[in-house]
């Protein structure tokens, strides 16, 4: 279990928002409006060691931004927000260790096959994080969202299917979305889903509020689970102390 700080970008800017608000309609919910750039935390996050952390680009406007924070911790940190098989490779030469994709895949609410193929022949397996961030439908099952986490899709997030797409990427990085930057617990029937594969490595984002958060993340997944905290950390206003979490990882490690 590894801790994987962020950097959420929107309009150029380090935000903590509320997930589920995300929408062109407006009526977004933020919880912190950072006053440092991006590469203040890049930098915070190279010092003390913590690579693999998301720069997730939020809507247009944040590429500079992004680079920025990539220039700051070279190899240290993976890219996502509306990239595609074109795009990607300016991040790389800025230093992004993995590309994160969504929507693209999933474009029109389906997995496409062909377009997951043809990021591995450009970019590598190895360098791809499958963004499968999700919400639970009527029906009692959960189901990836794209567009900034408005449109339901229909790959839904079960085991079999995280076998499936491990085969065409290097992580996966999955948000509880009802419950993103809410303070509010994790989502441990997601856990549940997710803790069962051990393919590769997994990253979970949602809820997380206390130390007791983070120690059932480790038990769901048997220490598989590398989980990131946002709205929660001081850094970001919230109540729990980035150090504390830093060196309380560094002993579940040891």
């Amino acid at each position: 279990m590894r801790f994987r700080p962020c950097i959420d970008l929107h309009d150029g800017k380090v935000k903590q928002i509320v997930g589920s608000t995300l929408s062109d309609s407006g009526g977004l919910e933020t919880n912190f409006v950072a006053e440092n750039d991006s590469d203040y935390f890049a930098e915070l996050y190279r010092k003390y060691n913590l690579p693999g952390g998301h720069v997730i680009m939020l809507g247009k406007g944040n590429e500079t931004a992004a680079k920025k924070a990539l220039n700051a911790y070279p190899g240290g940190l993976q890219v996502g927000g509306g990239l595609n098989d074109c795009n990607g490779r300016e991040f790389l030469d800025a230093g992004a260790s993995h590309l994160i994709f969504t929507s693209y895949i999933v474009a029109d609410g389906v997995l496409h096959f062909d377009r997951l193929k043809k990021l591995v022949a450009v970019y590598g397996r190895e360098r791809i994080v499958l963004d499968l961030s999700c919400r639970k439908k009527d029906d009692g099952k959960y189901y990836v969202v794209s567009n900034r986490w408005q449109t339901f899709t229909d790959v839904e997030v079960n085991l079999s299917t995280l076998d499936m797409l491990s085969e065409y990427a290097d992580e996966f990085l999955i948000h509880a979305v009802d419950v993103e930057g809410k303070q509010c617990g994790i989502d441990e029937e997601l856990l549940s889903i997710i803790g069962k594969h051990d393919n590769i490595a997994v990253s979970y984002a949602g809820g997380i509020k206390s130390f007791s958060d983070i120690e059932k993340i480790d038990v769901a997944g048997n220490g598989r689970i590398d989980f990131t905290i946002g709205s929660a950390l001081d850094i970001f206003g919230g109540p729990l102390s980035f150090k504390e979490v830093v060196e309380f990882t560094e002993r579940r490690l040891r």
